[in-house]
């Protein structure tokens, strides 16, 4: 799997996320950080790659993890620590915008993101 800090990557890694919590689910495995990422990248998800992504995303890797629709704010989390260390960047430097844009297209009527952001008047 290529990893990238764009739109398109982020949006194939929104869209990922269902079918593996529901693969997992079929499977008696917990969906958590662990099992996603022995999942999506098999060989490669090492101990010390699993700890590192869930050090970035202040996670632990055995806790259940919501569903991405209604609890977005985790795995927004989970991704852009996942692309920072496949990508060798910093995790400040993901770009936000188009993690949340890509949310935007896979869950168009889901809950927004960011809920607390002021409205204009």
């Amino acid at each position: 799997m290529e990893i990238e800090n764009n739109k398109e990557c982020f949006v194939l890694l929104w869209r990922m996320l269902v079918p593996t919590k529901h693969l997992l689910w079929r499977n008696y495995k917990r969906f958590c950080i662990r099992n996603v990422l022995k999942e999506w990248f098999e060989q490669e998800a090492t101990n010390a790659f699993m700890w590192e992504v869930c050090n970035l995303c202040e996670q632990a890797g055995w806790d259940e993890l919501p569903s991405p629709s209604l609890y977005p704010r985790k795995h927004r989390e989970l991704l852009r620590a996942i692309v920072a260390v496949r990508t060798g960047r910093s995790f400040y430097q993901i770009n936000l915008r188009a993690l949340d844009a890509a949310y935007r297209i896979v869950f168009p009527n889901s809950t927004p993101i960011k809920k607390s952001k002021r409205v204009k008047k």
